[in-house]
C-alpha cells in the first residue's frame, strides 16, 4: 500500500494542513494535486483589492515552485481530478492515476450564481483566478450590481464604494448581513454605506440580465430596471461535493466528517469549505486552521479529535469594522446595545440569563477577545 498522503485542493486548508503535516513528520509524502496555479495568496485581501488599488498578480505571496520546495511536497497545479478508485485506492487525474495511502478532500466550494438569463454576464469574486479574469472589467466599472447583502457582498460593497463607484445592492433578505446581526446592528452598517452613495434593494431579487450596448441592463422582481458596467454575486458558496459522491462518500450539505475529521471511507478524509463538521459548514479561516491542526496531528500516528471554541468573526468594512461571536442573529437572544460616535458594543443573551454572543465595532474590537472568554465560560456551565 502506497504510504502516500495525497491532498486534492491548494487552497487555505490544504496549506495549513501541509504546515502542521511537517511540523510532525519531515519525510512522510505529500502530494498535492490541484486545478489551480498552487500559488498562495490571501483569500481575504480579495474584499479589498479596488480600494488599495491591487492588482490580482499582485497577491501571490509564494509560488508553487517556492511551496514545493520549502515544504518538501510533490506539487500537480492546472491538474483536473476525475475520480477516486477506492478500491484500487487511486487518484485519477489529467496527469495520470496517482496511489494513495490516506486522502484529503480539500477541494473547497465554488460561489454560486442566480439561474437567470444572462448569468454568465456575472462576476465572482472567489479566489485570485476569478479576480484574474474580471480585474480589468471590474477597475473601469464605474456603476456597479452587488447581488447579496452577507459577509463577501458587504465587504465588496464598501471596497467598490470606496474605490469610487456607485454601487446599487439588492438581497432578498430585508436587512443587511441578516444572517450574521440583528437588524438594528446592520442597520447602522447600512446607514454608513447610504451616506457613501450605496443605495439598497431589499427583498428583491435579479430576473434577468442582458447586454445592452457598453451596458448590462438588469431587471428585478419588483419590476425595476437598472443599467450598470459590471454586475458582481456573493449570495453563498456551494462546497465541491462532486468527486465524493462519485466516490460513494456521505455528504449533505457538505462531505461529511467525524471529529477526526475522517469521512465515511476508509483513510479518506475532508477539510476545509467543503467539509461539514458537527452537521455545519463553516467556511471561516479558524474553524479550516483548528481542522488542519487536528488532522494534521492524525496523518502523521497521532489521535487528536477536533474541538471549536467560540470563535470570533471579523467583518472587514473599514468605515465600520465589525468583530462578532456566538449567534448574534438568534432571534431569540435578548440584547443589550450601546451605541455612540465611537462604534457599538452589544451582547446577546439566551431565556436563562446567559452570555451567548456579542457584536463590537470600531474603537471597541479590542474588547473582542475578553467577550469571547466569557463566551466560552458562558457556554461550559
Amino acid at each position: 500500500m502506497s504510504a502516500d498522503i495525497v491532498i486534492i485542493g491548494s487552497g487555505f486548508a490544504a496549506r495549513q494542513l501541509v504546515k502542521f503535516i511537517r511540523q510532525q513528520d519531515k519525510s512522510v509524502p505529500v502530494r498535492i494535486i490541484a486545478a489551480d496555479s498552487c500559488d498562495e495568496y490571501n483569500k481575504p485581501e480579495l474584499s479589498h483589492v479596488f480600494s488599495m488599488g491591487y492588482r490580482a498578480e499582485a497577491l501571490t505571496r509564494q509560488t508553487a515552485a517556492e511551496w514545493a520546495e520549502s515544504q518538501n511536497i510533490m506539487l500537480h497545479p492546472f491538474t483536473r481530478v476525475s475520480g477516486i478508485d477506492r478500491a484500487a485506492r487511486l487518484v485519477q487525474t489529467s496527469a495520470g492515476d496517482f496511489p494513495y495511502g490516506r486522502l484529503v478532500l480539500a477541494t473547497g466550494a465554488g460561489a454560486m450564481v442566480p439561474a437567470v438569463k444572462g448569468r454568465e454576464l456575472i462576476y465572482t469574486l472567489n479566489s485570485q483566478q476569478e479576480f484574474r479574469q474580471c480585474e480589468a472589467d471590474l477597475t473601469n466599472a464605474e456603476r456597479v450590481l452587488m447581488i447579496g447583502g452577507g459577509l463577501i457582498g458587504t465587504e465588496l460593497t464598501m471596497d467598490f464604494t470606496r474605490a469610487g463607484k456607485q454601487v446599487t445592492l439588492i438581497d432578498r433578505s430585508a436587512s443587511l448581513l441578516s444572517a450574521l446581526l440583528p437588524p438594528e446592528i446592520g442597520g447602522r452598517l447600512q446607514h454608513h454605506l447610504v451616506r457613501s452613495g450605496v443605495q439598497f434593494r431589499f427583498q428583491t431579487e435579479l430576473v434577468e440580465l442582458a447586454r445592452d450596448g457598453d451596458a448590462l441592463e438588469a431587471r428585478f422582481s419588483n419590476g425595476e430596471r437598472g443599467r450598470f458596467d459590471a454586475v458582481v454575486c456573493a449570495i453563498g458558496l456551494c462546497p465541491d461535493l462532486d468527486l465524493a459522491q462519485k466516490a460513494g462518500i456521505e455528504v449533505r450539505r457538505g462531505i461529511v466528517v467525524d471529529e477526526a475529521l475522517a469521512t465515511s471511507a476508509p483513510d479518506i478524509y475532508a477539510l476545509g469549505d467543503c467539509a461539514e463538521i458537527q452537521g455545519r459548514l463553516m467556511p471561516y479561516l479558524q474553524p479550516a486552521m483548528l481542522a488542519a491542526m487536528t488532522l494534521g496531528r492524525n496523518l502523521t500516528g497521532g489521535g487528536a479529535k477536533l474541538t471549536l471554541p467560540a470563535m470570533l468573526i471579523k467583518v472587514k468594512t473599514p468605515d465600520m469594522p465589525l468583530h462578532l461571536a456566538g449567534d448574534p442573529a438568534n432571534p431569540a437572544y435578548q440584547w443589550q446595545m450601546a451605541f455612540s460616535a465611537t462604534g457599538l458594543v452589544a451582547k446577546g443573551y439566551d431565556e436563562r440569563g446567559v452570555f451567548r454572543a456579542f457584536v463590537v465595532s470600531e474603537d471597541h474590537m479590542k474588547m473582542a477577545f475578553s467577550l469571547l472568554k466569557e463566551i466560552k465560560l458562558a457556554d461550559a456551565a
